[in-house]
């Protein structure tokens, strides 16, 4: 016979461990879980919690308020929060025009907007929580290299070292990147679009200390953006920049000496903390909007970038995902107590149909905004910088626009994640 699951998770990165986590703290504890991690996971701590080693170099991710949230419902915040860093703040402006405006927490009434954490404490503060939770068994390093899916559920093939063993699972959850292989091979078409820019990311150190805010800054070569970083012994003010560009001029940038580097930077960005004293290492990757044309079908829900990639612009993407997760966890919840299958069509359309006004109005401003403001016909540059200069005489327009950029949907006066 083969090993059964009611649930298997094909990707372990920090969608997968988010939504073993969530699913862990969600369904009933007879519902069997196993995630499935190309790469080793960490080693369980005899403290229950990694250890902070910050790196000038390491690459962060923006959480925004409603992902806090969401690991808050599932407790594992606490933890977390240690080494995330609040954005208190977001100026947003465009170079070379006098729109800008100021979102601030306090006019939400929320503690902060989002925050900054680096990805090796994000993934091994969740992996940790995942061993202290003891719901989902894990399988790492392994790969599932093969499944099919049927009215029996799905077939998968699991490959762990030099052993292949088949298993079944009622549910087969695919986390495995915006490039799956899963999704490849079960047929699961998929929509790309090229933005023809490249990102290129890198941590700076800063004269003056970011005090929390973080700026979003659009210019005619693509959006700009600093994230504030927790300080390091040796770098008080740290950041992290995304900065959208060219092609040429990027891998012009990525080659750069640290000084022409510095210098073409302060040129766009300005002096609003100070000068740049320091870069960490340059990495670019080219920027696609990825959509999987089918997320869901029978006994298979694909989720993460597997699902939808993002453009980076307002740091969406992960935040969709983790939104994703959770309304997929409350679906397979109420399926369980109304006594039907994990795998079945009607619950899985279900979980579609919930997400699907949240997925495109965030897909659909991602994908928008950076052309934008990226268009310079006088009248529609006059008409975008009245926008943007107004958002600050209209509050509670300004309080609208921050809960949807921040994942909070409005149901009369109760907030929903």
């Amino acid at each position: 016979m083969d090993k059964h699951f009611d649930i298997v998770i094909a990707g372990g990165g920090m969608v997968g461990l988010s939504l073993a986590l969530q699913l862990g703290a969600s369904l009933p504890p007879s519902t069997s879980i196993l995630l499935v991690e190309s790469y080793p996971f960490p080693k369980p701590m005899a403290a229950g919690a990694p250890d902070y080693h910050p790196s000038f170099d390491a690459r962060s991710t923006a959480l925004s308020y409603s992902s806090q949230r969401i690991y808050q419902n599932i407790g594992v915040w606490d933890l977390l929060s240690q080494w995330c860093c609040p954005i208190e703040k977001i100026h947003v402006s465009s170079r070379g025009r006098f729109g800008s405006t100021l979102l601030d927490a306090q006019d939400c009434g929320w503690p902060a907007l989002g925050y900054v954490a680096e990805n090796p404490w994000l993934g091994n503060a969740l992996a940790q929580s995942l061993y202290r939770q003891a719901r989902v068994e894990l399988c790492s390093p392994a790969q599932v290299t093969a499944a099919r899916t049927g009215p029996e559920g799905a077939h998968l093939q699991l490959r762990t070292g030099d052993t292949t063993e088949d298993i079944r699972a009622e549910l087969l959850l695919i986390c495995d990147g915006a490039g799956s292989r899963l999704c490849e091979d079960l047929g699961v078409q998929r929509q790309v679009k090229s933005y023809g820019q490249h990102a290129l990311i890198a941590n700076i150190a800063t004269a003056e200390a970011h005090a929390g805010c973080a700026f979003e800054r659009f210019t005619d070569e693509g959006p700009l953006a600093l994230l504030p970083l927790m300080p390091s012994s040796a770098d008080e003010h740290r950041s992290a920049l995304v900065w959208t560009l060219p092609p040429a001029r990027a891998e012009k940038l990525l080659a750069a000496e640290d000084m022409a580097f510095v210098e073409e930077l302060q040129l766009r960005f300005g002096y609003r903390l100070g000068r740049v004293e320091q870069v960490g290492e340059r990495q670019s990757y080219p920027l696609t909007l990825v959509q999987s044309l089918e997320q869901v079908r029978r006994s298979m829900v694909v989720m993460g970038n597997a699902a939808h990639a993002l453009h980076p612009v307002a740091g969406q993407g992960f935040n969709l995902a983790l939104r994703d997760v959770a309304c997929l966890a409350r679906t397979l919840r109420g399926a369980l107590d109304e006594g039907k299958s994990l795998g079945e069509p009607a619950v899985l359309h279900e979980y579609q149909a919930r997400q699907a006004e949240d997925q495109q109005r965030t897909i659909g401003f991602s994908d928008r905004v950076p052309g934008l403001f990226m268009t310079d016909w006088p009248l529609f540059s006059l008409g975008r910088d009245l926008a943007l200069a107004g958002m600050d005489l209209l509050p509670s327009a300004k309080r609208e626009f921050v809960r949807h950029a921040a994942g909070i949907a409005a149901a009369g006066s109760e907030e929903r994640v």
